[in-house]
């Protein structure tokens, strides 16, 4: 069973309390229902006009405070959870990009989470959320060209043994792990903070896993929940 093990840093701990995640590891199969993904995005733009769910502005607003924690500035980076709902209910709704990341916004949207989706084949060791040294390599492009731009010393992000995977934990990320259909070995991970309810943040798993067997039933999929170390505990 092909399996990502991620880890998270104690330090997380002390910034957001309670933090947890659920990562999902996929072996990806043969697509045969893409009209899944664009289906669940239209009735996740529908949920969001619509206000929902109740959890969603304290939620957001949550992670905006945890990004200035670490010195980011939410109005100008927020988090792709907040990202994505702004869109949304200032145009209306959203074009389809790709059966995988149409998928994974939808989650986002209808359950006010960021989840990120990667291309796990493009990894070099395993993921590992944690406060950068400032030192680290993070691959993107600018007005059209491959550009590094490092993160702050301090910032908090996901990276693996190349380099920095995603910039302000789940604002930007990177081109070199950037997910879609062709990938073979895909992980998800769904982030969340205490003021979401823990039952919301499996039933957003849940519903990404049934979505995903839906268009590829032949993949297989492992899901597990993550939370924080503390100082002392083995990350």
């Amino acid at each position: 069973m092909f399996l990502v093990q991620p880890s998270i840093h104690p330090a997380i701990a002390t910034l957001a309390p309670g933090f947890r995640a659920l990562s999902l590891s996929v072996e990806a199969a043969a697509i045969v229902r893409p009209d899944v993904a664009p289906a669940m995005l239209e009735d996740a733009c529908r949920h969001v006009q619509a206000g929902g769910p109740f959890w969603a502005e304290a939620h957001l607003a949550a992670w905006a405070d945890t990004f200035r924690a670490f010195g980011a500035k939410p109005q100008r980076t927020p988090c792709s959870a907040e990202a994505l709902r702004k869109r949304v209910l200032r145009d209306g709704g959203m074009d389809a990009i790709d059966p995988l990341v149409d998928l994974y916004n939808a989650i986002s949207l209808r359950y006010a989470v960021p989840v990120g989706g990667e291309n796990f084949a493009a990894y070099i060791g395993a993921p590992r959320l944690l406060r950068a040294d400032g030192s680290e390599a993070f691959d993107t492009m600018k007005q059209g060209l491959p550009v590094n731009e490092p993160p702050e010393a301090g910032e908090v992000v996901w990276c693996d043994d190349a380099g920095v995977t995603c910039r302000r934990w789940n604002w930007r990320q990177g081109v070199r792990t950037r997910l879609d259909a062709s990938a073979s070995r895909m992980w998800f991970i769904l982030e969340s903070l205490p003021v979401m309810p823990l039952s919301a943040l499996l039933e957003a798993g849940h519903a990404l896993r049934d979505g995903l067997l839906q268009m590829m039933p032949d993949a297989t999929v492992d899901l597990r929940l993550l939370e924080c170390p503390v100082q002392g505990e083995a990350t």
